[in-house]
């Protein structure tokens, strides 16, 4: 209505139709009240949704923290998990190094254990040995004496009764007599 009314030359000013001008402002004035119910139900509802969306979004934010916190904790146990698994690969190989350190100073233990015996034995054998050879040296050396002995008393029986065989006949000389002294 303001802007469809004549101005009036060289003013700022426009010429507005008084009658129309209280019409409008009758429907306004009657119009407003209906108006302002309409506005105040447009902005509860605008508050209603304001705070359906911050509570959906609260809620996405809570989602994603607690994704975010769960992620990290399964980083968390990943991670530790994997220092859980290397520790117990390091024990695991320690005790391996020293399983093998033990089990190789048993068996040069044993080695050592098994060379003394050797040794021992050897030893034992040798000595066994020698003294079988000396035993059987002296059982020699007895049967030899006992032959020998034997024969000293054979010779002296034979040279006795070769006596006695001559001592009845005058003894003549044979070059190939032999006598015992």
């Amino acid at each position: 209505m303001v802007l469809a009314s004549p101005r009036i030359p060289l003013t700022k000013r426009t010429l507005i139709d008084e009658e129309k001008l209280l019409e409008q402002l009758d429907f306004v004035r009657v119009s407003l009240p209906a108006a302002f119910q309409e506005a105040l139900a447009i902005l509860q509802q605008k508050e209603e949704v304001l705070l359906q969306a911050e509570e959906y979004g609260q809620q996405i934010v809570d989602a994603a923290q607690a994704k975010r916190a769960q992620i990290l904790d399964e980083s968390d146990i990943i991670r530790q998990a994997e220092r859980e698994a290397e520790k117990i690969q390091h024990q695991v190989q320690q005790e391996c190094e020293a399983m093998m350190e033990e089990t190789l100073a048993e068996i040069d233990r044993k080695r050592r254990i098994c060379q003394q015996e050797i040794d021992e034995m050897r030893r034992q054998a040798i000595a066994e040995a020698d003294e079988i050879a000396q035993g059987a040296d002296n059982y020699a050396d007895n049967v030899l004496a006992n032959i020998e002995q034997e024969l000293d008393d054979m010779l002296r029986i034979v040279h006795n009764g070769r006596q006695q065989l001559y001592a009845d006949t005058p003894p003549h000389r044979d070059p190939n007599s032999h006598k015992k002294k």
